[in-house]
């Protein structure tokens, strides 16, 4: 991953840490093909990692399903406590969030990986010599493919890596390619029952431009750094064609809990089969499953055609 990055104020809700250890115990580290250690480009700047290390922790849900997608499962000791996918991964009372270097260090990581710097977690890790890598939430699909090939590099599985970055791009095409007729229909994207939303500039936003669908809330956004809050009255006059809930864990919502929302009832969506469940936790995040939440996408598009 290129050094540059900045996390996404949503995006970062369903993101936690990746974290790493001391080593094993004898002092010894697994190899790499090669059995060399590697130096991987973070947003933590190079960073040097051992030859497949074996104790990875992640403090990241996306990070983590990640690791498992491309192999590196066995390897990881410990996830944080929003890491629930998949089934079976090694969750802990760590926090992305909150994160202590003393509960990180007690699992003895040869490798830790973030999606962000909180309290400077960062360094507090590099001072006792473990090795971090910082790679934030995704600002596009590049960089989404980008991290899972550092992650890759990192852990020993580069060929793996490659293999699921270049399914979900043929994935991704095929999906797209099948609904060349959403060019301009309007959606709306919900957070949270509160109507915040996103805009076209999120990671988010960019997925939903893939289809040529047109965002209500670009013209809504001013200062909140793509991720604004729509009053009732705006929304029900643009009148989206597509309405996709990525609320329904967090907040309970679904189609027909629109219908008692004061004056929803009457949205085209809303009466027309458009209001589209997603998973809170597919729609948020920028790994492996992304195919899901385009697929999703297309799928509502291809009812509305």
């Amino acid at each position: 991953m290129r050094p540059v990055r900045t996390l996404g104020a949503v995006m970062a809700i369903g993101v936690v840490t990746l974290a790493a250890a001391c080593g094993d115990d004898d002092g010894k580290s697994g190899g790499t093909p090669d059995g060399k250690a590697v130096t991987v480009q973070a947003a933590n700047g190079a960073v040097n990692v051992p030859a497949k290390p074996k104790r990875i922790v992640s403090l990241s849900p996306t990070h983590t399903e990640t690791l498992f997608a491309i192999g590196a499962g066995p390897q990881v000791v410990a996830v944080d406590d929003y890491s629930n996918y998949p089934a079976g991964t090694p969750r802990t009372k760590l926090s992305g969030f909150k994160p202590n270097a003393e509960a990180i260090i007690t699992h003895k990581p040869d490798l830790v990986v973030l999606s962000d710097d909180m309290d400077g977690i960062v360094k507090s890790l590099e001072k006792v010599k473990v090795p971090v890598l910082l790679e934030p939430a995704a600002k596009n699909l590049d960089e989404a493919y980008d991290e899972i090939g550092d992650l890759g590099k990192a852990t020993g599985h580069e060929a793996e890596a490659k293999k699921v970055t270049d399914g979900m791009r043929a994935d991704i095409q095929k999906t797209v390619a099948a609904s060349s007729k959403a060019k301009g229909l309007t959606y709306y994207h919900e957070l949270d029952n509160q109507l915040h939303s996103v805009t076209s500039q999120t990671f988010a936003g960019q997925v939903y431009g893939l289809f040529g669908l047109q965002n209500i809330a670009d013209k809504a956004d001013k200062a909140s750094g793509g991720y604004p809050q729509l009053s009732r009255e705006y929304l029900l006059k643009q009148d989206p064609d597509l309405i996709f809930l990525a609320d329904t864990k967090c907040c309970g919502q679904n189609a027909a809990a629109l219908t008692k929302r004061p004056g929803w009832s009457d949205l085209d969506a809303v009466g027309h089969d458009g209001v589209v469940e997603l998973d809170d936790d597919i729609a948020s995040r920028w790994g492996p499953r992304l195919t899901e939440f385009v697929k999703a996408i297309g799928d509502a598009v291809q009812k509305v055609q």
